[in-house]
């Protein structure tokens, strides 16, 4: 009904350093303001404890919460919470998830991050018979494997401090993309970064000032295309190192636009204002 209040929002540990509410809110405002939905819908942060999680999702409708995208520590826990969306089949291998709608009275869980990492690394370079380094092997390092396998790249390495996480993945892998050539690495060394075409952060190691830069400055080379999946800040250690040496870089601040704007289509089922969303995006970023 007209002037009902709607909360769609981001759940994480920490999330105090998203921009997304700048970005869904400017989507919201654009859609009330053509009068292509009929409620006023505001985006917010809920930093929630990975031991609150299930206490936090079973309260959902009581906070008249409609959607969620959802982060770290939380994309493969919250899995379980959830039904899985049409065209989603593939997360049941993946096992994670990063966005949540209520429909027919059901909990509806997708991953719009496959799709918004695959069309901003396309736009910057294409994985077809690549050889790919990737770090992290959690919820975005299931997805951006998963995308950089169905792109048919040549190959992947990875490595992650939690061994069973990569093994994980590689299991994942291979029983989706039979006979595809994806291996771990016991350590960074072994990645052989020097023999590869695009490397990939999915870690969130580089948000904070004090995070030490996991790539040495020798291990990069200028055919090398880096890609940190984190936007803010801007322009990581590991992303300041690549363009010291030559190499192309990109953040995932794209990623981040057009996974929410998928996110944000499930949400409404209307079309995401692709330019008022990243405004509001890059505005933000602008000022830090």
């Amino acid at each position: 009904m007209n002037g009902e209040k709607r909360i769609f929002g981001l759940i994480g540990y920490p999330v105090k350093h998203s921009l997304s509410p700048a970005m869904h809110n400017a989507g919201f405002r654009y859609l009330k303001a053509r009068k292509e939905i009929n409620y006023d819908a505001e985006y917010k942060l809920f930093e929630v404890k990975p031991e609150d999680l299930d206490n936090f999702l079973n309260s959902l409708e009581e906070k008249n919460i409609y959607g969620l995208n959802v982060t770290i520590p939380h994309k493969e826990k919250a899995l379980s919470f959830v039904e899985l969306g049409e065209d989603s089949s593939c997360l049941e291998q993946i096992k994670a998830i990063n966005t949540i709608v209520k429909k027919d009275n059901v909990w509806t869980g997708y991953n719009t991050d496959i799709p918004g990492f695959s069309r901003h690394l396309k736009e910057n370079i294409d994985p077809l018979n690549k050889k790919v380094a990737i770090l992290g092997a959690g919820g975005a390092g299931k997805a951006v494997s998963y995308a950089i396998a169905n792109s048919k790249a040549k190959e992947i390495s990875i490595y992650d401090i939690d061994k069973n996480k990569v093994k994980n993945i590689i299991e994942m892998i291979n029983k989706i993309f039979e006979g595809f050539d994806i291996k771990s690495a016991d350590s960074i060394e072994q990645l052989n970064i020097p023999d590869k075409d695009i490397l990939i952060n999915a870690t969130p190691v580089g948000m904070e000032d004090a995070d030490v830069c996991l790539i040495s400055e020798k291990m990069l080379h200028k055919n090398l295309f880096v890609y940190d999946l984190i936007y803010n800040p801007s322009e990581t250690k590991l992303l300041k190192l690549a363009k010291k040496v030559g190499a192309k870089t990109a953040n995932g601040l794209k990623m981040l636009l057009y996974q929410g704007m998928l996110s944000f289509e499930i949400w409404t089922g209307k079309k995401a204002p692709k330019e008022e969303m990243w405004q509001a995006l890059s505005s933000q970023i602008s000022i830090k």
